[in-house]
């Protein structure tokens, strides 16, 4: 395990906790022996910064929509995929398959279908041929950003429907069969049995893709670039700008900080909150 060591303490470990001290310093990285000591001032420039503050509320506009939207879509293909009928494997690795395509394979797709122009734009285009004037999905700053969602859940739903199917499949058959001797229909057998007895699969899912979301950055980057006019520009997007663009070091560094507590404390409550809603065995925890 010594190369894999070797090369998590080289490019994760010690970046890190680099960061802890460039975030108390003001360090340009063109200059590295002008770097000093500035105290708080990184944090203090952070809550005055309107750009940091329309990047925070960017980024909790898109964790907020595509976590939930994410998981019921997941939820949703995992049902559809879950019978054992000849076949169904083909759906399954097509649903699957956009979870491992290159994100710039998934970015020239995507703004092949965005684009604003109806004759190469596919979207615009079914828009066009129903009567409706062309959208300007990444270039209008009103629908950016759900665009982005969009694409955003339709990659990365796949892995969330694995982990529900394999969810789904655990759950006894002889529970379905029980209720349905009592009278109980589908739709009742999916409140009462099916979503109780699969709620630490949803809690697992919620958990690690609000992780993601706060995190996202291959998409809104490689589409919009964080634009327009600022509309797509995450967190993650800022501290990249401010590292690589403006090479200021010491303020990109305060603002991973920043977005580490706030996710350490999002999955805090998430924990804590799980004993109220999560189902394990004959216990709630």
């Amino acid at each position: 395990i010594l190369p894999a060591v070797v090369l998590l303490a080289a490019f994760l470990i010690l970046p890190a906790v680099s960061t802890v001290r460039y975030a108390f310093t003001d360090y340009n990285i063109l200059r590295p022996d002008k770097i000093k000591f500035c105290g708080l001032d990184n944090f203090v420039e952070l809550f005055g910064d309107r750009d940091f503050k329309k990047s925070l509320v960017n980024t909790i506009y898109f964790t907020v929509v595509v976590v939930p939207f994410q998981c019921i879509l997941a939820l949703l293909l995992a049902m559809l995929i879950s019978s054992r009928r000849k076949g169904v494997s083909i759906f399954r690795a097509a649903y699957f398959s956009p979870n491992i395509t290159s994100m710039v394979v998934v970015a020239i797709l995507w703004s092949v279908l965005y684009n604003p122009n109806p004759s190469t734009g596919l979207l615009n285009a079914f828009l066009t041929k129903l009567g409706f004037a062309p959208c300007g999905f990444l270039t209008d700053p009103k629908t950016s950003m759900n665009s982005i969602i969009f694409m955003s859940a339709w990659q990365a739903a796949g892995y969330q429907m694995m982990i529900f199917l394999a969810g789904l499949q655990a759950i006894p058959g002889d529970q379905y069969e029980a209720a349905s001797i009592d009278g109980a229909g589908k739709f009742t057998q999916f409140l009462k049995i099916t979503i109780p007895l699969i709620t630490p699969v949803i809690f697992y899912n919620l958990v690690t893709q609000l992780c993601q979301a706060f995190q996202e950055f291959n998409g809104p980057f490689m589409i919009t670039k964080g634009g327009p006019l600022g509309s797509t520009t995450l967190i993650s997007i800022l501290i990249y700008q401010n590292a690589f663009k403006t090479y200021d070091m010491g303020l990109a560094s305060a603002m991973a900080w920043l977005l580490f507590l706030i996710v350490a404390v999002l999955t805090a409550v998430s924990f804590i909150s799980q004993k109220h809603w999560v189902y394990y065995g004959d216990e709630e925890r």
